[in-house]
């Protein structure tokens, strides 16, 4: 027996096997509804004081019976999308509206969220008698709404209207295809300012500049200004509802926020849509999971992606589903337990994967302070060159020691330490290493995937802090790196200042920069001169190492 769903209080026995007979109604696949079916729901809604509405599927069978209140109607849940890109649900929505109104927000929220085939609403009278007509579609803009008609004779040839709906939506798909575009995560992002930071424009580039790192397509960016953040929902429930709405106008298939969603957050986010949605900590793992070249880094990466994502695990994320997968998709042996349902396998898979990675690490880390202890009996100073991301840290290293580690243009071009050999006049040496770049706001498990990194920098014995000297935001990105080497107990360890890209520096700003520190451009290196002066001074002058000089110390 078909079922009645919704809010069924205070109904009688007679109402709800009324509204089941609502289930024999066919609805032809021309017709958005019937003008049998608009009597009867109209009838039906003014019999209740209740607004009604089913779900009718292509074929023109209804799906499902809905009863709410005077103001609004829930959906039930309505499964998975059907397959392909740019495709409907295959289900419309018609309803009653008791009050003479046209389509509301929550009648296009659901549109668009649920990518419905269409959304109609019937008004009704008082004497329960269906007046008008409003329907809305999706195409390739949003959500249109049709023009009103009478909804005892509508004129609108469904099944036609459909058709060229999904059909521009494939050559939208084709062209994206010729582009290059499909295949390509599009995203929207929403960064929320909470409080009275006023670094919103210098935070959306930056993440910006992230998404471009990543390969991820940017949309569009949202940005809210919040006293505090929503403890369920970050931006709340409304703003929510807003953004999943353009989310789904823009084809995006991806949301991701900034600052970080608690777990509590992301479930609850991830519970109101059917897009991906992530937050920047899991987009910048993303990123080290793409440039992680060695058996260390990898795992490294592995186990913060692992560690992050383990209390945001809901039954339908599909993050960890690898580890419990078995041949055809399913879970395979040991993948199963009595009682235990697949988020509880996941999360039991995923802390199992922790305690292995986290033993492997402990084995590598050994290997490493073997290699370190091998350098200090050797009595080879080591430079550690650190500083926010996309400063020119590779380019610096290449340029002085005719290297070849990957420079490019992205934040995390540089995941693995990378060490070469500087060697100074007077047959003297140093061992210098690449690391990777800092950001601003690291989070505990992104610094947890810095471990060799971090440890390269512990034993130097002379840190140079590379700045991105053409940044507007580069004193920012200082306050930044200073705070994270400080966290890091790297406070006081002696460091010299470099502003590099001094090519795309106007003379005074230069002549003002250099007063704090050594102006370079890891593209000439006819401006290493005073560094390396200085770098050398710093190392010998007195014994092995010595402090540096106060107008180099940062």
């Amino acid at each position: 027996m078909d079922e009645v769903t919704g809010n069924l209080s205070g109904l009688k026995s007679s109402e709800i096997k009324s509204l089941e007979r609502l289930y024999r109604r066919r609805v032809a696949p021309t017709e958005v509804v019937s003008s049998e079916l608009a009597a009867q729901l109209a009838t039906e809604s003014a019999t209740l004081h209740r607004q009604v509405g089913v779900l009718i599927d292509r074929r023109g069978s209804i799906a499902h019976v809905i009863v709410g209140d005077a103001s609004k109607i829930v959906l039930p849940d309505v499964g998975r999308m059907r397959g392909g890109q740019g495709r409907f649900r295959g289900l419309r929505l018609v309803h009653t509206h008791l009050r003479g109104e046209a389509l509301t927000k929550d009648d296009l929220t659901d549109l668009a969220l649920l990518r419905l085939d269409a959304v109609a609403a019937i008004t009704v009278d008082a004497a329960g008698h269906p007046q008008k007509l409003y329907v809305a579609v999706l195409d390739p803009t949003g959500a249109r709404e049709l023009p009103s008609e009478p909804a005892t004779a509508p004129r609108t040839n469904f099944a036609e209207l459909i058709a060229g709906l999904e059909a521009d939506q494939a050559r939208q798909s084709k062209a994206m295809v010729r582009s290059g575009e499909l295949g390509k995560d599009r995203a929207l992002c929403v960064h929320v300012q909470i409080g009275k930071k006023r670094d919103a424009d210098a935070r959306v580039a930056e993440l910006r500049e992230l998404c471009r790192t990543a390969g991820v397509k940017v949309l569009d960016v949202i940005v809210q200004r919040r006293p505090e953040a929503d403890p369920k929902f970050l931006v709340g429930r409304g703003k929510l509802d807003e953004i999943l709405v353009t989310a789904m106008q823009l084809g995006a298939d991806v949301v991701i926020f900034d600052p970080d969603l608690s777990p509590g957050q992301a479930r609850a986010i991830s519970e109101a849509t059917e897009l991906r949605v992530i937050d920047r900590t899991m987009l910048i793992l993303d990123i080290f999971a793409q440039h992680a070249t060695s058996r260390d880094g990898k795992l490294q990466v592995e186990l913060a992606q692992l560690r992050y994502a383990l209390p945001r695990l809901i039954e339908k994320n599909t993050m960890m589903s690898r580890l419990t997968a078995g041949p055809g998709g399913k879970a395979g042996i040991g993948g199963r337990g009595p009682g235990e349902t697949k988020l509880e396998i996941n999360r039991r898979r995923a802390r199992e994967r922790v305690h292995l990675l986290a033993k492997r690490l402990e084995d590598l880390a050994g290997d490493r302070r073997l290699r370190r202890q091998r350098r200090t009996e050797r009595d080879i100073p080591i430079l550690a060159i650190c500083g926010y991301t996309n400063a020119g840290k590779s380019t610096l290293l290449n340029a002085l020691t005719d290297g070849n580690a990957v420079a490019a243009d992205k934040l995390f071009a540089t995941l693995d330490p990378i060490s070469r050999r500087l060697r100074f006049p007077e047959e003297r040496e140093v061992i210098i290493t690449d690391t990777v770049g800092f950001i601003r706001d690291l989070p505990a498990e992104l610094a947890r995937a810095f471990a060799a990194t971090l440890e390269e920098m512990a034993d130097a014995d002379l840190l140079i802090h590379v700045v991105d000297a053409s940044d507007a935001d580069r004193d920012q990105h200082i306050r930044a790196v200073n705070a994270i080497l400080a966290d890091l107990g790297l406070a006081d360890k002696p460091r010299i200042l470099v502003w590099n890209k001094a090519d795309q520096l106007e003379d005074t700003d230069a002549d003002a920069l250099a007063r704090e520190g050594f102006v370079v451009s890891a593209l000439d290196r006819a401006t290493f001169g005073p560094l390396l002066l200085a770098i050398e001074r710093a190392l010998w002058s007195v014994g092995h190492v010595a402090p540096v000089a106060r107008s180099a110390h940062n």
